[in-house]
């Protein structure tokens, strides 16, 4: 029965007891954060799942694949991704493991996450179907999730599933005020040291977390649009390094990917001419192009 000022104000400063102890995330994120999480959300997933709480219905919708991706956006796991990969890559390194052990050891990593965000991902939606006789079209996120555990868990769902969100945000939050914290002490070069920056940023995101949910996502949603293109690019140049050796072809692509983002981030622009435009990914041809032009010349 506390505020929801105050109990943000608890968890970023459980944020900080964590990220001021730099040596031991990882360990503390593997050992006891993340198993709890997904002990929970498996919880969740498998009742919804072998007893439904409604019948999955065929709907009006249009474009639920693209407006699904784009929705995606919104959980920034490929833009943390490459936030975190240094943080992983350190801690590894600073287990003992030799370079050559530090590709195998990222890929299996990879590929549990992967599944395990499938996962996640993957119930929630099917269960997210089974509302459609329950909830009202315009139901907010945060009001769908609560609806979706009273249903699937009884009257303890939401204290189960804001657990469950809680240790997801925990996981989150505590990588990327790490990165961030790094991040700015690197710029500055130790003008700004790690703990003052990360006492900073828990405070900023303190600020902003105090709009709500959905306040924030349509704050994030023109920022994010501008970003995703970029990061997208980024991993799949990068994946494709060992091919794509021309860093020409990839910076142009990146340019393209970030020019092309900012203008369909423009109000009232109507790009719908631009191949796949009206799905919202008029950047994918225009930026393939770009790296194909860079790679020849």
């Amino acid at each position: 029965n506390i505020s929801a000022f105050w109990a943000m104000t608890i968890f970023f400063v459980i944020n900080l007891f964590f990220v001021l102890k730099s040596t031991s995330i990882i360990d503390t994120i593997g050992k006891y954060l993340t198993p709890a999480l997904i002990v929970l959300l498996v919880t969740i997933i498998v009742k919804g799942t072998l007893m439904p709480i409604g019948p999955i219905l065929e709907t009006n919708a249009v474009s639920v694949f693209p407006s699904s991706l784009l929705e995606g956006y919104q959980t920034m796991d490929a833009i943390a991704a490459l936030l975190f990969a240094g943080i992983i890559t350190k801690s590894i390194k600073d287990k003992g493991y030799k370079e050559k052990q530090l590709s195998p050891m990222i890929l299996k990593s990879s590929l549990i996450a992967v599944i395990g965000l499938a996962f996640v991902y993957g119930g929630l939606t099917y269960i997210g179907a089974q509302t459609v006789n329950l909830a009202p079209s315009d139901i907010g996120k945060t009001a769908l999730l609560i609806l979706i555990s009273k249903n699937v868990l009884g009257s303890i769902g939401p204290v189960i599933i804001g657990v469950a969100m809680g240790l997801a945000c925990l996981t989150t939050s505590i990588g990327l005020l790490t990165a961030g914290a790094t991040f700015f002490e690197k710029v500055s070069k130790g003008k700004l040291p790690y703990k003052f920056n990360a006492i900073v940023l828990a405070i900023i995101s303190l600020g902003i977390a105090t709009l709500g949910v959905d306040k924030i996502v349509l704050l994030s949603v023109p920022i994010l649009n501008v970003l995703y293109p970029v990061s997208i690019t980024l991993i799949a140049t990068t994946l494709l390094s060992k091919v794509l050796k021309n860093i020409r072809a990839v910076r142009l692509g990146v340019y393209t990917s970030l020019a092309f983002g900012l203008l369909f981030a423009i109000p009232g622009l109507n790009l719908s001419f631009i191949p796949l435009g009206e799905l919202g990914f008029g950047w994918v041809i225009p930026t393939v192009i770009s790296i194909i032009i860079g790679y020849i010349i």
